[in-house]
This record gives C-alpha cells, sequence and structure tokens, in this order.
C-alpha cells in the first residue's frame, strides 16, 4: 500500500476534479510478469502473483495523486494462447483478487468496471465476480478503476461498427462522435498517458481508440517491480510533455 506522502506535489484537486496537469485518465499496460520470474528461476505464475502487490499500489498511487480514471490492462484477447495451465492459474488468481480486495475498493470509493470479458472461457464464476463488484461499487464517485480482461481494442472497434449498421445507421450519420457512442463504456474519456512497463513499446490491440491521443511512457522495470514513485515518475513526465494535438501555439498538457 503507498502512503499519501508518496504523491505530494501532484495531489488532487479542490472538490474532487482533476489537479492541473494531472492526466485525467491513466491506463496501464502491466508487462513483465513472466520476466520478472525468468530473472528468478521461478515459474511464470511467480510472476503474476507477484503483480497482486503492484496493482493495489497503483491504484492507490492513482487515486491520492488525482487521476480520476485508471485503466489496467490484465489479459488480451490474444492471451488465449498462452499454455492453458497459465491461463488456468490467471483466471484463479484474479479471481483470488477481485474477491480479497473488494472491501478495499468500495472503502476508497472506487467504481469498479471490466472491459472485455465476453469469451465463453472466462470461468462463469470469475464473470459473475466481476458483475458483483461493478454492482457492488457503481454508485461511488471517486476514481473510475476499468480492467481490461479478454479485452482487444479491434474487437471492440469492429462490435461497434456491428451495432451502427444493426442500428439502421446512414454512411453521412458515421461520426467520431457517434462511432464512440457505440464503444463500450462511452463516457470514458480518452486516455491521456499510457504507461507501459518491462520497456517494451507496443500498442498490444489495447483500447485502440481511445489512446489515440494519449502520451505513452515506458518504464524499463518490469511490472512486479513498479510501485507508487515509479508511477509518480510516470506522471511528471507527462507533465513535461507538450500535447499540441496537432495544433499550434502549444498549451502544456493539453491545458486551454
Amino acid at each position: 500500500m503507498t502512503h499519501e506522502g508518496a504523491t505530494a506535489g501532484v495531489g488532487a484537486a479542490p472538490g474532487g476534479g482533476t489537479a492541473p496537469g494531472v492526466p485525467r485518465h491513466v491506463a496501464c499496460v502491466m508487462d513483465g510478469n513472466g520476466r520478472w520470474a525468468a530473472r528468478r528461476s521461478l515459474p511464470r505464475t511467480a510472476g503474476h502473483r507477484a503483480a497482486e502487490t503492484t496493482v493495489i499500489d497503483v491504484i492507490e498511487a492513482a487515486r491520492s495523486s488525482g487521476v480520476r480514471w485508471l485503466s489496467l490492462y490484465a489479459f488480451s484477447t490474444e492471451n488465449w494462447n498462452r499454455p492453458p495451465a497459465e491461463v488456468e492459474f490467471l483466471m484463479r488468481l484474479v479471481r483470488g483478487v477481485v474477491r480479497k480486495h473488494a472491501p478495499l475498493l468500495l472503502a476508497r470509493g472506487v467504481r469498479c468496471r471490466f472491459l472485455g470479458v465476453t469469451d465463453e472461457r472466462v470461468p462463469k464464476e470469475l464473470a459473475q465476480d466481476f458483475r458483483d463488484l461493478t454492482t457492488l461499487t457503481e454508485a461511488n464517485r471517486g476514481m473510475t478503476l476499468t480492467v481490461a480482461f479478454d479485452h482487444g481494442g479491434r474487437r471492440d472497434i469492429v462490435e461497434a461498427a456491428r451495432s451502427l449498421i444493426r442500428g439502421g445507421a446512414s454512411a453521412d450519420e458515421v461520426t467520431e462522435r457517434t462511432f464512440a457512442a457505440h464503444l463500450p463504456y462511452p463516457d470514458t474519456p480518452d486516455v491521456d498517458l499510457v504507461i507501459r512497463t518491462s520497456g517494451e513499446q507496443r500498442i498490444s490491440n489495447f483500447m485502440l481508440w481511445q489512446v489515440a491521443y494519449a502520451e505513452w511512457v515506458f518504464p524499463q522495470v518490469l511490472w512486479p517491480d513498479f510501485r507508487a514513485a515509479h508511477f509518480l515518475e510516470c506522471l511528471h513526465t507527462y507533465q513535461r510533455r507538450d500535447r499540441r494535438f496537432g495544433g499550434v501555439p502549444s498549451q502544456p498538457n493539453g491545458a486551454p
């Protein structure tokens, strides 16, 4: 767990808004669990287990820093190609994490959502736990935590297109705004900052529509070793960026 002092200088704005310079929506690609385990001559499952501490640390760091939306990439549509034993372990591990930390998330005012969870291979018990946590925290008005599980950005875009077609939309009616309204959780703001740990520099089919104008940071640290201090460093890196969105003159962090 993190301490409030760990995020000094980036704190939440008065009244619950986002402080100046703090990204409204941060997304994390949690990469490096397997390499963390391999460096210690441990099975890959040990890396996944060690990642639990990081997840809770990052949630607390983001919340106390004033981040209003946090998205975590937990399991992609491509991850089904991993060895069955590893996939089964991940399903059990995630279920245990959800049940263990549900009271903390509720007490912290975190609203929880799950992006994906459409594949029939997701255990019914796990899918039910996701629904239960969503219902439990739906009235919370603090930070919104979105866990991308069985998620694929391309699939979301295809499903949005299908939804528009089924709704009888004409070509002239399709705009970026109307298209985005058919994506999952359309109230989710665009991602401002993506953090991908372990030094890998790939999008990996993650929230493709929402990250169109995001800033990216690629810390070398592996996800199980990533802590609140690293998260704060990424926020400071974001604050030093000049976000122009294709325009001139620029304003810090896309401020109007």
